[in-house]
């Protein structure tokens, strides 16, 4: 057994993915796969590729950073040996979301898409645990849009004259329009009807959740929800609703209860996303009536950061 072999086994032994594979097989993984040396800060993948195959570290260690529509450059984390990579992109069909810069000199196990493929028809219980990492990223990369458009709120901050002004030159320029257009424009947004869904009162929620009738969803961003959330609520942000649905609910049955909350004075993320379980054929989805606020006033268990 070759030095890489006996490294790539150590590896492989140390990821989450793979730890539970009997020692033979998992020695027969390490050696069918090829290896990769990236020099130090050489890419391992770059943002947008196309995707082929998928990483184990064997050694060293790697920078995962994202660029946003402006180039600007988020980072994402760091991965060591037995830390994995480059899954996403097999699994969706996209292109790669992000680069990988080797920190060091790094080499790494590949493992060409029909490996991939191999190995999850092989061990089902792999694909849960992929489905897991990819929620995970995609919060973290939710959490970074959130945190990108509050930098630009602060660095574009206007003075509560310029706000008024701004608004009153665009009503007048709106009515300007709808004066001399028949067709017209709407002022203001449309908004979702709060009538359409029943009010669910916080000790029917509590009751029909220990009873394991219901489902409760949490619509916030996913910043928010990391801060305070309903125990064992099901974070479901308006921006990632397609993919956290078809890996969370859509196997589900469409007449289970399903209570949705999360709401701010600007935008009522929890009828947008009721109004999205309606549209995908939900039957039983109600508005948890007072939200967080009103659940926590009754004492109910709650998880998250504690308040500052």
């Amino acid at each position: 057994m070759t030095e890489y072999e006996i490294e790539n086994i150590n590896s492989l032994s140390k990821s989450p993915l793979f730890r539970d594979i009997p020692k033979d097989r998992l020695a027969e993984i390490a050696r069918s796969a090829q290896n990769r040396i990236v020099p130090q800060h050489g890419f391992v993948i770059r943002q947008g590729d196309a995707a082929d195959v998928f990483y184990v570290i064997a050694s060293g260690r790697v920078r995962v950073t994202k660029k946003n529509e402006r180039g600007m450059e988020r980072e994402l984390g760091f991965l060591g040996p037995g830390d994995n990579f480059g899954e996403i992109a097999l699994l969706t069909g996209e292109p790669r979301a992000a680069d990988v810069v080797a920190l060091e000199e790094t080499r790494c196990m590949v493992f060409s898409k029909e490996q991939f493929d191999a190995l999850l028809t092989e061990f089902p219980y792999i694909y849960t645990k992929f489905v897991k990492e990819m929620r995970q990223w995609l919060l973290k990369d939710d959490e970074v849009i959130f945190e990108e458009a509050e930098e630009a709120y602060q660095a574009s901050r206007l003075s509560w004259y310029q706000f008024v002004l701004i608004i009153a030159v665009t009503v007048v320029l709106a009515l300007s329009f709808n004066r001399s257009n028949p067709n017209g424009i709407p002022l203001f947004p449309s908004m979702p009807d709060r009538n359409a869904f029943p009010a669910v009162t916080v000790s029917t929620a509590m009751e029909e959740l220990e009873r394991g009738d219901a489902l409760i969803v949490d619509a916030m961003p996913s910043n928010f929800y990391q801060k305070r959330h309903i125990k064992n609520a099901i974070n479901m942000p308006l921006a990632l609703f397609d993919i956290v649905y078809t890996m969370t609910f859509d196997e589900e049955d469409k007449a289970r209860k399903i209570v949705v909350y999360g709401t701010t004075i600007s935008k009522p993320y929890d009828l947008e996303v009721a109004e999205k379980l309606a549209a995908r054929g939900h039957t039983n989805v109600g508005i948890l009536n007072g939200g967080l606020a009103e659940w926590e006033a009754k004492g109910y268990p709650v998880e998250g950061k504690a308040k500052e």
